[in-house]
């Protein structure tokens, strides 16, 4: 079997000015809190690397990489260390950094896969034995996860905005081709609301309503959102209960949807009106 190009090699022979003497790879996965992979999909990765607990960037560059799976990784860029590590005045345990992307390599980011078995450090030198061998290099940039399935659909509202402002080639086709009953959950307040979707383009048209505006015409998120300000969206989740036969009937999906909201009480105690 011919050996996998590594990936510091392959940027190098891009034209990219990766400094191997004094570079640390960052080994992003999810920290209790947040997953790395929503805030690159929210472009706001550089600015939530650039918070560390530690002085964990004492080096003249950054590669960095994201956990997508067992044994896999996004590449996301390589950062020039460009102000040293300071404490936040009102947050003392956190150090900020400076750092930007070193120039020549934005056709790359978010495009090309590489294996790696990861220790518990996240931050490692790049020197032997950490390879990075590549394992896919995509035809365009990865900017949200493939469709998952109807029965695992959790997203928020950026990546619901995200879904459907980019038009994700695979949530569309799911999406757009199917009705049913979806679910809205405040993680906040533990508020619930149960939807249905029977027209055209299914949940695609419904859903698209709520990333325009939040919340989709529906009275109680209305009101929510005035009483708690739009920066709530944040707390707000999108799944699916249940997808519709394809020889359903409206009156079908109707029945279906007042079921869901006896169960979960979401006329009672959620956000159903």
């Amino acid at each position: 079997m011919k050996p996998l190009i590594g990936l510091v090699p392959f940027l190098k022979a891009n034209g990219v000015a990766v400094d191997e003497s004094d570079l640390k790879v960052h080994l992003a996965c999810w920290n209790g809190k947040e997953d790395p992979i929503n805030q690159y999909y929210a472009g706001a990765f550089k600015e939530w690397q650039e918070e560390q607990t530690r002085k964990n960037f004492e080096c003249a560059q950054v590669l960095s990489l994201i956990d997508i799976g067992p044994g896999e990784w996004l590449f996301v860029g390589v950062y020039r260390i460009t102000k040293p590590a300071r404490p936040q005045p009102t947050r003392p345990h956190i150090f900020v950094y400076g750092t930007e992307l070193l120039p020549g390599q934005e056709h790359l980011i978010g495009r090309i896969k590489v294996a790696h078995k990861r220790s518990r450090a996240s931050y490692v030198w790049h020197k032997p034995p950490v390879t990075l061998p590549i394992i896919e290099i995509k035809r365009e940039k990865q900017v949200m996860a493939e469709f998952p399935g109807y029965n695992r659909v959790t997203v928020s509202h950026q990546e619901l905005r995200t879904i459907i402002g980019q038009r994700i080639a695979s949530w569309h086709g799911a999406l757009a081709n199917i009705k049913g009953v979806y679910l809205i959950t405040d993680k906040a307040t533990g508020g619930q609301y149960v939807g249905k979707a029977s027209g055209d383009d299914g949940i695609w048209s419904r859903w698209s309503s709520y990333a325009k505006n939040g919340h989709g015409g529906n009275v109680e998120l209305k009101r929510l959102l005035k009483q708690k300000g739009e920066g709530h969206l944040a707390n707000l989740q999108y799944s699916i209960l249940e997808i519709a036969d394809t020889h359903a009937s409206d009156a079908d999906i109707l029945a279906r949807e007042s079921y869901w909201m006896r169960a979960l009480g979401s006329r009672t105690h959620g956000l159903n009106g």
